[in-house]
């Protein structure tokens, strides 16, 4: 892969990049369409990435469809797909890894420690292989998003982060792979993400500014149903990710939520001038 880069940018074409864990969806696809349009080659990864997976998380049980994922790839015009294994990435002996100081010690990093020390470790050994000069990550895992502009701008990657807006199935829900672990009776539920995040909106744009309100109401949405359990709710800041107690300014609305054993995540910037 890396004399394959090599090769490209000696010959002076543009390389766009989206990294994934496979088990593609249409959210996956919208960012190789981002990428297809934004350069010359179009470069895929999976890797379903231990590093980034606690031990009582569903690292084994993450699901996987390799073959139906080269097919998606080669439909939505993808030039490469770089399919390493774990020995390649972490061969024995591996004791690397990146840290973020602040950006983790919010929303998912909380209830997940290990989560963004895996995701920035992988990515940066990604974009050394790959050698993008751009690359595409969604919205929908916004915290993510932040933390990989971070670490690109610290450690002078010359890579341009685009991110991409989030993709909802025709019901609202924001697609995820791990939405297949969803049952047909806790869908109900899984919505109410969706309809919290849009209740949470029409107060603000209402011109209550209030966050411990607004939260109250998020919160009574949620839990309304049975078989939701609710990791947090925030209301913060769009580049720090602090806690904003007045909404004066435009807001990330962010939530995780478990619905049964399954976690899913949301998020809606909140414009009080709207």
């Amino acid at each position: 892969m890396q004399l394959q880069a090599e090769v490209l940018r000696r010959d002076g074409r543009r390389i766009a990049f989206v990294p994934t864990m496979g088990f593609f969806h249409e959210g996956h696809l919208s960012l190789m369409r981002i990428g297809r349009r934004e350069a010359d080659v179009l470069v895929v990864s999976i890797f379903v990435n231990p590093a980034q997976f606690g031990p009582e998380e569903d690292f084994d049980t993450y699901p996987r469809s390799f073959e139906k994922d080269l097919e998606l790839s080669r439909r939505e015009g993808v030039d490469l797909a770089f399919t390493p294994d774990k020995p390649q990435l972490y061969p024995d002996g591996y004791q690397t890894y990146v840290n973020l100081e602040n950006l983790p010690n919010h929303l998912c990093g909380l209830s997940r420690p290990v989560f963004f020390t895996g995701v920035a470790t992988v990515v940066a050994k990604l974009f050394n292989i790959v050698r993008p000069h751009i690359a595409v990550f969604g919205e929908k895992d916004y915290q993510q998003l932040l933390v990989i502009r971070r670490m690109v701008q610290d450690l002078d990657f010359d890579i341009e982060i685009i991110g991409a807006p989030i993709v909802r199935e025709p019901d609202g829900l924001a697609m995820s792979s791990r939405n297949n672990y969803l049952t047909a009776q806790q869908r109900p539920a899984a919505l109410s993400l969706y309809k919290s995040l849009n209740r949470a909106r029409a107060l603000v744009e209402s011109g209550i500014h209030d966050s411990v309100r607004i939260l109250k109401e998020v919160e009574r949405i949620i839990l309304a149903y049975p078989d939701t359990e609710i990791d947090y709710l925030a209301l913060c800041d769009l580049k720090s990710l602090e806690d904003v107690k007045n909404i004066d300014r435009p807001v990330l609305m962010a939530l995780a939520v478990k619905v049964g054993s399954t976690r899913l995540i949301d998020n809606m910037v909140l414009d009080p001038k709207c």
